[in-house]
Formats: structure tokens, sequence, C-alpha cells
């Protein structure tokens, strides 16, 4: 099945929509949007463009940098969004420290990427945007067999899923789920796409919860057990056990036939059901502190 062209050309209206947002005003929102459309670009370049010329690399190289600063932005905004979801009765004010001090880090990092998109690096990035949307992409590619094999570089059968391994497979499923996205709008790559995103969002939630268990780690000093860390090691714990489930089940699916996944109409969704006991997994991993 070949690309839609159409996508492509939607995938460069967005990121130059959310270029001039980011510049206005680095809302958490913004910034997300401007890191999934930048991902999705540089995917849609390097997998299936025909070849990339100077201006492609340029533009590359200087979003790859802003994304990497807006990432820091991001880090916090979901850490701070994740501590808030916290329902913990004991330490509130070690919590609200907690809280206070990754708001005032998000502030200064808002500041350099603000500063780091002025008004000349807007402009060069979105005459170099304009240029590229005019790059030849390969007519015969076929998006979801290249997302099969790219799935297939990450996966190593027998074995174990580690906390390093699910890292691979959280930044590779990203880049497949965007190649996938350029395909035609065909039943194959609608099975394919919902079974990366439900991946995609129990590997994202895991890892959202584990960065705020190391932050809290790190600003958090006493001999004392503190309840706080305890509830975020549990549930990022449990995140984690989540993940490794959607993971094995997402290697499955993957490697199935089209026709085998068709086969069976009266079986859930997958992730549907299973993001309830994700969620009650919080409640119950703060329980146990």
């Amino acid at each position: 099945m070949p690309v839609d062209r159409d996508r492509l050309g939607f995938v460069f209206e967005r990121l130059d929509h959310q270029l001039s947002k980011l510049a206005s005003k680095p809302q958490p929102q913004n910034v997300h949007r401007f890191r999934t459309y930048t991902r999705r670009l540089e995917a849609l370049l390097e997998e299936l463009a025909s070849g990339l010329g100077g201006n492609e690399k340029k533009l590359l190289k200087s979003l790859t940098w802003l994304r990497r600063r807006a990432g820091k932005v991001r880090d916090l905004d979901v850490q701070i969004s994740a501590l808030r979801s916290l329902k913990i009765p004991q330490e509130p004010e070690r919590k609200a420290q907690l809280l206070r001090t990754l708001t005032d880090v998000r502030v200064e990092r808002e500041k350099k990427l603000h500063q780091a998109l002025d008004r000349d690096t807007l402009r060069e990035l979105r005459r170099r945007l304009k240029k590229a949307r005019r790059s030849s992409f390969d007519r015969e590619a076929d998006p979801v067999g290249l997302g099969r094999r790219l799935f297939a570089q990450v996966t190593r059968p027998h074995v174990p899923l580690t906390e390093e391994i699910l890292h691979k497979y959280r930044t590779a499923g990203k880049r497949i789920r965007y190649v996938v996205e350029s395909a035609e709008r065909v039943p194959e790559a609608s099975l394919m796409l919902e079974t990366l995103k439900v991946m995609q969002d129990a590997l994202g939630d895991w890892h959202d919860w584990l960065m705020l268990a190391q932050t809290a780690e790190n600003l958090i000093q006493g001999a004392q057990p503190s309840p706080l860390l305890i509830a975020l090691r549990n549930v990022t714990g449990a995140k984690f056990r989540h993940a490794l489930q959607v993971v094995a089940e997402t290697q499955t699916r993957i490697q199935e036939r089209p026709s085998e996944q068709a086969a069976r109409p009266g079986e859930a969704k997958p992730g549907r059901a299973r993001h309830r006991p994700a969620s009650r997994s919080t409640a119950d991993a703060q329980s146990a502190a």
C-alpha cells in the first residue's frame, strides 16, 4: 500500500503551525504537539524520502536540536501532571515542595526554549520547511511493510524484557507508528496503528512515572523512608509490569498476518480494557505505601 501524499502534506502544515505557536508561548500542549510533529517529519524524511539534500539535512539538524530543548520542558510537564494526580495523605508538604521545585525548573527551561526560537530562527526554519515539502518521496514505498521490518529490528525473541529494552521499544515505536501513519487508509494499517498506539501509551506512562520517581529520589534526602518515595516507586513498578504485558502482546500482534488479526472480531480491542487495571494500579500502589 503506497504513501498517502495528503498525509505527508498535513505533517508539514501542522509542524509549520506548531512552530508559530511554540514561538509565541511554550504552553504544555504546544510543546507536546511541536515535538510530536517534529518526530513525524523526521521519520518521514529519513525513512520514506528518496534522498536527503542539504536543505533537508540542515532542517532536521535544527529541528532535532530544538526538539531536545522542548523535550526538557515536556519532561517537567509530564512529571508535574503525574505528581498532581498522585493521591497520598502522607507528607503533603513534601509533595507540595517537590511540585514547587518542578514548576520552578520548568519556568527556567521554558525561558531557554523561548530564547532559542527567536524571530530569525523561526523564519529560517519555516523557509527550509517550505522547501523540504517539495522533497521527492518513494512512490513504491510500503509504509506498513517498512513498519513491520523496523519493528523486527527491535524485537529480540527469547530475550527477557528489561528496562533498557523497553526504552528501545518506546523510542522505536514512535518512529514506526509515524511511518505507518503515512500509508493509505486500509484495514491493515489501521490495525497496526491501533496496536502501536496502545504500546506507546503504556510505555510513555511508565516512562513518565519513572522520571518522576528518579527526580524525587534526587531531591528528597534523608535516612528515614519517605512515604512519598515509596508511593512513587510502587506506581512506577505497576506501570512497568503493565508495559511488559503490552509489549509482549504487541510483539505477537505485529508479527501476525492481517487475516489472523481479522479472524478475532469478538476479541476486545488491544489495551482498552487493560487501561482500567493500569489506572487502578496507581491507587493500589499508593495504598500500599
